[in-house]
């Protein structure tokens, strides 16, 4: 919780084209009461304008690790939504490599229990290879939902992703948290 007792949400991009409209998340949580930080991998900074959500939200994106010893600008998080995750990124964060801030922050939001839900944004093939699908069920047999498949949004073809950007399940991604067992069952 903040200091106004409103509870947290991290929302964390990595290096995808469809994180230009992480706004429409920022939205909904707002919406429903909560504090929204967004935190940024240093490819998925690329992609967002981060004055504009630092000026909505009222914290400024943070894309890499504090200095030791420094405060962190950020209240603690109650709750994360990964959206979108590269496959990349789904990958590292199941084998545990916490390289960049975003990582680092989902590695330890799963050891904390904290709720945590991954949208994945890539093409059919890539989302398809052995390891992301492995990383795909150890992440959620951690209790992390994750949003990924047709049933979810159609997986576009190689090269084909802008044509899909505008079917981003953010809405999808909001209400998963909110049904999130951690959160249902009293959690945060």
């Amino acid at each position: 919780m903040n200091e106004q007792g409103e509870p947290v949400l991290y929302a964390i991009v990595t290096g995808s084209p469809a994180a230009q409209e992480v706004g429409k998340l920022v939205d909904l949580a707002q919406e429903n009461g909560w504090d929204v930080c967004v935190v940024a991998s240093p490819d998925g900074l690329r992609f967002i304008d981060a004055e504009s959500l630092a000026t909505r939200t009222g914290h400024p994106v943070r894309s890499r690790y504090k200095d030791p010893g420094a405060p962190d600008v950020l209240p603690p998080a109650d709750a994360l939504i990964a959206a979108p995750i590269t496959c990349n990124s789904l990958a590292k964060w199941a084998a545990g490599i916490s390289d960049t801030l975003p990582l680092g922050l989902l590695v330890e939001a799963v050891g904390k229990g904290l709720p945590v839900v991954a949208v994945p944004y890539s093409n059919r093939a890539q989302i398809s290879f052995p390891a992301v699908q492995e990383a795909m069920r150890k992440l959620s047999g951690w209790g992390v939902t994750v949003l990924a498949g047709a049933g979810v949004y159609p997986q576009h073809e190689p090269g084909m992703g802008e044509r899909y950007w505008d079917l981003f399940p953010w809405e999808n991604a909001w209400h998963a948290l909110l049904d999130h067992p951690a959160l249902t069952a009293g959690g945060s």
